[in-house]
């Protein structure tokens, strides 16, 4: 026997030779023959071994060749019987004796068979358990060697899992996803399983996402079991998520093998985003998810990184995992938290990641034009005095370079910041000295520029003043009962005195500004504190000096600073305890302070390529050293701007980046500088120009899948595009379709189908069949759509309508939207007469009818909705059998205007042609603007043209008229529903008609009409001006349809740069009358401009024109440049001024009025040019004609005034003003007759317009009070004032601008009232002064008198008293009315009449003269309406 071992992966063929088969056979054969036949048989029939199937077939065949032959002799006996007997029994005993030949040779031969059976199954036998004794002496458990690896993949990529696997008897392998076994007879176009020597693949052909799962292969044989898992993760491009890995790096994050959970399901369903924050400012990264199953006590994991770093809870960052929800809460962003994060779910089915970038900008400085703050501040090789602070410098695009940084300290648990440097560090990294031993410091970086400080940078992580050495030096002996001893190597060194020297002294570092040395302390150091000296010397000098002279040095660290540039030091160290100073260490190597860290180079070639519609990837060729370099930054400039932004405020360390936040359709450069410890590098060259699109990928999948029509063999269906075309257009569709439980999908066309409506043949009647579409592009096939419902192939035969299809929801504003849609392939019995439109909320359940009336447009505004809510939509077409079925719902749509929403606007290029137009920076190379009027796509090319360039397109209208007239639309594919409407009515197409008009046929255009001015020799100006005029332009003047040349009369001249066209005529008579006109062309442009001058027109021009003539022919002598005028002094003089010009000293100037010479003092002097004559005093005798004359040999002229009417009044107006500004206060004055009350001014005329007033009631003049004045003075004088004659008193002077007031109140100023004045006899009123009568006649003089007491009345005649008798009578009634009557009259009755009334107190006398004439005398002329004047009476006068 063979006992060769063979490979595990051949071990499922069994190898035997053929000497091993050899030996057993002789075996068998010897064996058999010690057995007998019989026995063997019998026990072949009962043993249930190997061979029973083969035993028994042979048998049954040897049993039914007997049973035949029996069959066959009875036969032939019974035949045998019925011939005669002798032939029968010779026949039958030779039948007989072949028979029983026959049977004993049938069983001969039977017998031989069954014993090589049983020859056959004994072989086997033997050759089982030599097979089982090989085989348990290799046999093993399965053993993975390979395992699964973790795969993410994008959708419609491949991917295989494969693993190796090794045992003995070969493992079966099972494939399970999610727990649940993959048979590839179930789906074969999906799944294809390989096993080739223990390598076992699972292919996964075209992954979308639903393959998304955690795949398990279980390796099974009798020895036992082996399993390995991996998670397979499909990315799909929807909506916001990117075509590529939204990392910026390519991050393998450490998966956790602390897996402790059962297998849950994690999606996410609400992500962050890429986000931008300022520093200062708290923000939130959240993440909502749904977790399945979602137990309490048994939940996944989730862990936050940030740049492959995970992140825990501390002053920063806090976190938090609960009700399905993971967030990472930022309490005081700075520049130190950007970077990409990752949130990581992890399971024990895998792990579930979702990573964003955070992006923080640098907060508003503190000093205009300062840097942003540093970042990253850290603690290295901490010491007992001593620690190197390193940090990273900010991004300084907009400002002014970094000049060098301060780096300041702060004791843990205060809040005292102390500088540590005094003049700016240049590179970021500085070593700290002077730290008090066991402390702990924090430290903070601020840099500096030429404008000024930054903010400070987020403080370190705390760091004690330590050496950690000391830990080393002391041991720790733990001993029972919890006890422990402390050894110190100390302890353990004896008793040393003074300390031996430093060993091992050299510079750890070394810059251009310091060198930090670092040495190994004695050995044995003893048990004393040990401090350091340093020295240093110049290499050449020989001499020493001691660095730290004044402090001690406790650490093996030192920074020794103040060293001359481009020389070289050696330096030696010596230690001290309190016993004294060692010898010095070795000297150094000679050492030359110099940056051993140089400026990086500028990165080399900078490519940016699409990405998404808001950003760009950025990739740049490394610079030739990157040694030390803490990153990059990448700045971006809008094409032509010339004004750079930083794209990322903390260095990158890879040479690829997602520029983010970038606006759609702009285009943009690029640069990248490199930064380590010294600085920044220069600036990359800037890289092409690039528009901000999104890269090509396949397109979305389609949706909406909607039954439009069957007839029972054949299904009508229509679907929607997909909402992004993936960059490139789409050229077409691919159907599949499979029957209801059936798992196979099969293709329905081989070609693509343009349209998004197709017909699919040869169906079964009555069966159910499910579809999916595809779309393809340039770049490949994008998903399939969900498969839709089941539709059943029944023909339709229902009277109504099918269903509308192709929802399209456009035009979407804050509270309308309007909704598109296809008519039904299915009409019904009758045509479509409208379509009802229904929409509701999201989240009721009643639909609202949109249109009461059905209409017939395929398109229909929605209004009167609510912002911010979301609504869906469905159609129903109308006919005459009733409503038809409703379309497919369409998506939910947010009633929300998007941002920056722009509409069509219309105007005239500058050809005149009217056109529409609409920008869509959304737009990418694959968009299609799509023009429609009545929302019917436009492919009228006669009427209309259109021109799309980039992400502008036009509708030019080539010869507009009245049909033109509707509503125009478009639609921008690819994009997010960019779409908008014009409606083009009456008045906008006659604006846009009038303004082609004015461009097509150009009018130059005037600032000014014709016009005519008349200069002052009167000539006649004609002129025009226009906007502008070219050198070329043309024109010309045209009198009464006659063209006029430049000529002597016709004075034609243009200036073109003022674009004034004139002509002067030098002499206008009677004849020019008529039209004028001027003609301008200027290119195409014309013009012109008519001016009428007939009848009263021309009258006024030739008048004006022979009046400036005149004038000018006046001013050639002696004239008045100004007219006689006049004007009032402050004396209230009147002074009649003119002025002369053009006069010489034999000019002769005179004054006069009304024709006579006026006699002045004073002889004007002409050579001032104005004269003047004084009038004081003003009043009616000066009124008249005054006249100025100028003469001497050249001529004459004259000025004349008026001064009457008018005019007189306006100057004693003037006067009143004049005169009002110096009127006095009211002063009180008694008389004998009352109260008198004046106003004294410089000049007063009762001409003058004044107002006297009592209690703000005006007074008029009277017997009770009289208004008067003088030539200084007004007056109001009140007779015999009483208790009702107390208040306020005004007088009011009118001005020619203003009035004044002048108010005294009689109330409290002292007066009397004496009964001299008040009570004593009067006479009241009614006698006449004069009294006219005829002779014969009866005469009667009544008055009416007063007094207290009752005066005495007393009659004379010729100051006579005179008795009574028949001719005289008198009478007094009731005391107050007395009566003179003298009957018949005669002539000498004529003469003074007078009456005296009088009591205690004084009275009146008042005279009348009576006058008689005699029959046909002519009445003498008396002045009417003038009453007797009484004379007063003192109250001691006599009567």
């Amino acid at each position: 026997m063979s006992s060769v071992a063979m490979p595990f992966y051949q071990r499922r063929h069994k190898h035997f030779d053929q000497s091993y088969r050899n030996i057993q056979t002789r075996y068998v054969l010897e064996e058999y023959a010690a057995r007998k036949a019989a026995s063997r048989q019998a026990a072949y029939y009962e043993s249930p071994g190997l061979g029973k199937t083969t035993c028994r077939l042979c048998a049954r065949r040897a049993r039914t060749l007997a049973h035949e032959a029996i069959q066959e002799s009875r036969k032939r006996t019974h035949e045998q019987k019925s011939h005669a007997s002798e032939e029968k029994r010779i026949r039958f005993a030779s039948e007989l004796s072949a028979l029983e030949k026959e049977i004993h040779t049938a069983r001969h031969r039977a017998r031989e068979h069954l014993d090589r059976l049983a020859i056959q199954r004994m072989v086997e036998e033997n050759m089982a358990l030599e097979r089982h004794a090989v085989e348990e002496s290799v046999s093993r458990a399965p053993e993975i060697l390979v395992r699964l690896r973790s795969h993410t993949v994008w959708e419609k990529m491949s991917v295989s899992l494969c693993f190796t696997v090794q045992g003995f008897p070969t493992p079966v392998v099972q494939w399970y996803k999610n727990e649940e076994l993959i048979t590839p007879a179930s789906d074969p176009a999906k799944y294809r399983i390989e096993s080739k020597y223990g390598v076992h693949v699972l292919h996964i052909n075209r992954a979308d996402f639903d393959d998304s799962a955690t795949y398990s292969a279980v390796a099974t044989n009798v020895h036992g079991q082996a399993s390995t898992n991996c998670a397979v993760i499909v990315r799909r491009f929807r909506g916001d998520e990117e075509p590529h890995p939204a990392g910026i790096m390519p991050f393998h994050l450490p998966l956790s093998y602390d897996v402790c959970f059962t297998h849950i399901d994690v999606q996410f369903l609400e992500k962050f985003g890429v986000t931008f924050g300022t520093e200062g400012e708290t923000l939130t990264l959240k993440c909502s998810m749904l977790i399945t199953p979602d137990l309490k006590r048994l939940r996944p994991r989730a862990e936050w990184y940030r740049d492959d770093v995970l992140i825990k809870d501390s002053k920063w960052t806090k976190l938090y995992f609960g009700e399905g929800q993971a967030a990472l809460s930022f309490t005081h962003l700075n520049k130190d938290d950007e970077g990409l994060y990752t949130l990581r779910m992890v399971t024990k089915g895998g792990v579930s990641e979702y990573s964003a970038y955070l992006f923080v900008r640098d907060a508003d400085a503190l000093i205009a034009g300062a840097p942003g703050a540093p970042m990253d501040v850290k603690c290295h090789d901490a010491n007992r005095d001593y620690v190197i602070v390193t940090w990273k410098p900010p991004n300084t695009t907009s400002e002014s370079p970094v000049i060098g940084y301060f780096v300041d300290k702060c004791e843990v648990g205060l809040e005292n910041w102390v500088q540590c440097n005094d003049a700016p560090v240049k590179i970021c990294k500085y070593p700290v000295t002077g730290l008090y031993e066991g402390r702990s410091y924090i430290f903070r970086v601020r840099a500096v520029n030429s404008a000024g400080i930054s903010r400070p940078s987020r403080v370190s992580e705390p760091v004690a003043a330590l050496d950690p050495v000391d830990l080393e030096r002391t041991q720790t002996i733990h001993v029972d009962e919890g006890r422990k001893i402390v050894i110190s190597k100390d302890d353990l060194e004896g008793d040393i005195q003074i300390p031996g020297p430093p060993t091992n002294v050299q510079a750890s570092e070394i810059s251009k500004t310091y060198v930090v040395l670092s040495w190994d302390p004695p050995v044995p150091r003893g048990r004393e504190p040990l401090t350091y000296f340093i020295e240093k010397s110049m290499v050449g000098s020989g001499s020493w000096q001691r660095v730290n002279a004044q402090v001690a040095v406790k650490s093996p660290r030192y920074a020794v600073f103040d060293l001359a540039e481009g020389k070289s030091y050696v330096f030696r160290v010596l230690s001290a305890n309190k016993h004294g100073i060692s010898d010095p260490s070795e000297i150094t190597q000679p050492i030359q302070p110099q940056d051993t860290i140089v400026v990086p180079s500028a990165p080399g070639r900078v490519v940016a390529t699409r990405n998404t519609k808001t950003s760009v990837v950025v990739q740049w060729d490394k610079p030739k050293h990157e040694e030390d370099l803490y990153g990059y930054y990448i700045d971006y400039s809008v094409v032509g701007s010339n004004r750079w932004e930083p794209s990322n405020h903390k260095p990158i360390k890879y040479n690829r980046f997602v520029v983010h936040g970038l606006e759609t359709g702009e285009q943009y450069v690029f640069r990248v500088k490199a930064v380590n410890a010294v600085g920044f590098s220069e600036n990359s060259q800037e890289s092409e120009a690039i528009t901000v699109q999104a890269a090509l990928t396949c397109p979305s999948y389609p949706h909406g899948i909607t039954l439009l029509n069957c007839d029972g063999h054949s299904m009508t269906l229509g679907w929607k595009a997909p909402k992004y075309s993936g960059g490139s257009p789409i050229l077409g569709y691919y159907m599949d379709k499979r029957e209801a439980n059936h798992q196979n999908w099969h293709e329905v066309n081989s070609s693509l189908i343009t349209r998004t409506i197709y017909t699919v043949e040869d169906l079964t009647e009555d069966a159910f069949y499910e579809f999916k579409v595809a779309a393809a592009n340039l770049v490949g096939i994008g998903q399939p759509s969900d498969p839709s419902e089941h539709f059943k192939c029944k023909a339709w035969t229902m009277p109504e309508p099918g269903p509308a299809y192709d929802l399209t929801v456009c035009e979407v504003r804050n509270t309308s939207l309007v909704l598109l849609w296809k008519a039904p392939v299915y009409e019904g019995k009758s045509p479509i007469t409208g379509y009802l439109v229904d929409y509701k909320e999201v989240d009721t359940e009643d639909w609202i009818t949109a249109n009461e009336k059905p209409t017939s447009k395929r398109y229909f505004k929605v209004t009167d909705l609510h912002e911010g809510h979301t609504y869906v939509f469905k159609v129903r077409a109308v006919n005459d059998a009733g409503v038809g079925k409703s379309s497919e719902i369409s998506e939910p749509v947010l009633v929300e205007a998007r941002p920056g929403t722009k509409e069509i606007f219309s105007g005239v290029d500058d050809e005149g042609n009217i056109f529409l137009a609409f920008e869509c920076k959304e737009a990418t190379d694959a968009s299609h603007f799509a023009w429609g009027k009545s929302y019917e796509e436009i492919d009228d090319s006669d009427k209309f043209k259109i021109e799309t360039e980039g992400n502008h397109s036009k509708l030019y209208f080539k010869n507009p008229d009245k049909s033109d007239l509707g509503t125009y639309s478009i639609s921008v594919s690819d994009t997010d529903g960019v779409s908008s409407s014009f409606v083009m009515d009456d008045e906008e197409f006659e604006r846009l008609m009038t303004l082609s008009n004015e461009i097509k046929n150009p009018t130059i255009p005037l600032k000014s009409e014709l016009a005519y001015e008349v200069l002052e020799k009167g000539e006649v100006r004609f002129w025009i001006q226009a906007e502008s005029l070219s050198p070329d332009s043309t024109f010309r003047f045209v009198i009464n349809d006659k063209e006029v040349e430049n000529s002597d009369r016709y004075k034609i001249n243009c200036d073109r740069s003022n674009g004034i066209i004139e002509m002067v005529m030098d002499r206008f008579t009677i004849d020019n009358e008529g039209t004028y006109t001027v003609q301008i062309q200027d290119g195409k442009a014309k013009n012109q401009s008519s001016l009428v001058l007939i009848g009263d027109a021309f009258k006024a021009v030739l008048a004006e024109s022979e009046l400036q003539r005149k004038e000018f022919l006046r001013k050639q002598g002696p004239h008045f440049s100004e007219f006689l005028y006049w004007k009032v002094t402050e004396e209230c003089e009147v002074l009649l001024a003119c002025k002369v010009a053009n006069t010489k000293k034999e000019t002769v100037f005179k004054w006069y009025k009304d024709g006579s010479g006026i006699d002045v003092d004073e002889v004007p002097d002409l050579q001032k040019g104005e004269c003047h004559l004084s009038i004081s005093r003003l009043s009616r005798k000066d009124e008249g004609v005054y006249k100025a004359t100028l003469s001497d040999d050249r001529g004459h002229d004259v000025s004349a005034l008026e001064l009457s009417g008018k005019v007189y009044d306006d100057i004693i107006l003037a006067l009143s003003g004049v005169s009002g500004k110096s009127a006095s206060p009211l002063k009180i004055l008694c008389t004998e007759e009352g109260i008198r009350l004046q106003c004294f001014l410089k000049y007063y005329n009762e001409e003058m317009k004044v107002n006297w007033s009592h209690r703000e009631s005006k007074i008029s003049s009277g017997e009770k009070m009289k208004i008067g004045g003088g030539e200084d003075v007004a007056w109001l004088q009140i007779s015999e004032p009483t208790e009702k004659d107390k208040g306020n008193y005004t007088f009011e002077i009118f001005g020619d601008k203003e009035s004044y007031k002048r108010t005294l109140d009689l109330s409290g100023q002292g007066i009397f009232i004496r009964p001299d004045l008040y009570d004593r006899g009067k006479v009241i009123g009614g006698l006449p002064d004069v009294v006219t009568i005829m002779d014969g006649k009866t005469l009667n003089l009544t008055c009416t008198v007063f007094g207290n007491p009752d005066p005495e009345v007393v009659w004379f005649k010729n100051d006579k008293a005179f008795e009574l008798n028949e001719h005289y009578a008198f009478s007094l009634e009731q005391g107050k009315y007395a009566s003179l009557t003298i009957k018949g009259v005669t002539s000498e009755d004529s003469g003074k009449y007078s009456i005296h009334v009088k009591n205690k107190y004084g009275g009146e006398t008042v005279d009348v003269t009576v006058s008689v004439y005699k029959h046909g005398e002519t009445m003498p002329e008396i002045k009417p309406g003038q009453l007797a004047k009484p004379r007063r009476i003192p109250p001691s006068e006599e009567v």
